[in-house]
């Protein structure tokens, strides 16, 4: 019966108490863990030369996953310091179309769309140095380490794209340009057998101008 009674009176104090609000501080056991002596982000720290609670990185921490050791695909240069002369990546369909769409975003607007410099940007009238027109000689020699750097860098009055661009696309930009180049000084050698039969089965002549067969198409042929 005692018993009953202590539980009743227990369970009568701990209902009566709920919702009640007092001034007394609360009963708290642990203090450690509320006041720590630790230093706060930007609080003086009279430890240290500089005063600074925050301190930088170890010289050399690379932070995880940036330890860019492949410096041909991250720099485009060689362990001496040469530019590559070839991407560092396979050149496939997907790349040569990723490459086509990030151009057509962030280097036609200049460079024009089959990359004659002649982009809105300069032909607008907007009093911009005229860009260089990627099917000069020069260009067509420079190496696609080169043109990495110009797109991650910038040269002369373009700025460069690294923060806006990523490494990988960077690499697809420089292979579309590649097939620019190559698409302006294409010859009947470059097209495909299935392509070329093609056209002499649909047309009568050779991508040449020549008649099929290998005699000159004579006037008015395939018209």
């Amino acid at each position: 019966m005692q018993k009953l009674t202590f539980i009743a009176l227990a369970v009568v104090l701990l209902v009566g108490c709920r919702g009640m609000q007092s001034d007394d501080p609360p009963i708290h056991p642990n203090l450690n863990m509320d006041f720590q002596e630790r230093f706060d982000p930007q609080e003086f720290n009279p430890f240290f030369a500089d005063g600074r609670s925050m301190r930088p990185p170890v010289p050399g921490t690379v932070a995880r996953g940036m330890l860019r050791e492949d410096v041909a695909f991250y720099q485009g240069r060689s362990p001496g310091g040469d530019y590559v002369a070839d991407l560092p990546v396979p050149v496939t369909r997907a790349l040569l179309e990723r490459g086509q769409e990030r151009y057509d975003i962030f280097c036609a607007v200049c460079h024009g769309q089959a990359g004659y410099g002649q982009g809105i940007i300069m032909t607008g009238g907007y009093g911009y140095t005229p860009a260089p027109s990627y099917h000069d000689a020069r260009l067509i020699e420079v190496s696609d380490g080169y043109l990495y750097d110009v797109i991650t860098n910038g040269v002369r009055n373009m700025p460069g794209y690294a923060q806006q661009i990523p490494v990988a696309d960077r690499w697809a930009i420089v292979a579309y340009v590649r097939a620019l180049q190559r698409s302006q000084r294409a010859s009947e050698a470059d097209l495909p057998p299935s392509v070329r039969a093609n056209i002499e089965a649909t047309t009568g002549t050779a991508p040449g101008g020549e008649a099929a067969g290998g005699a000159p198409a004579a006037p008015g042929a395939g018209e």
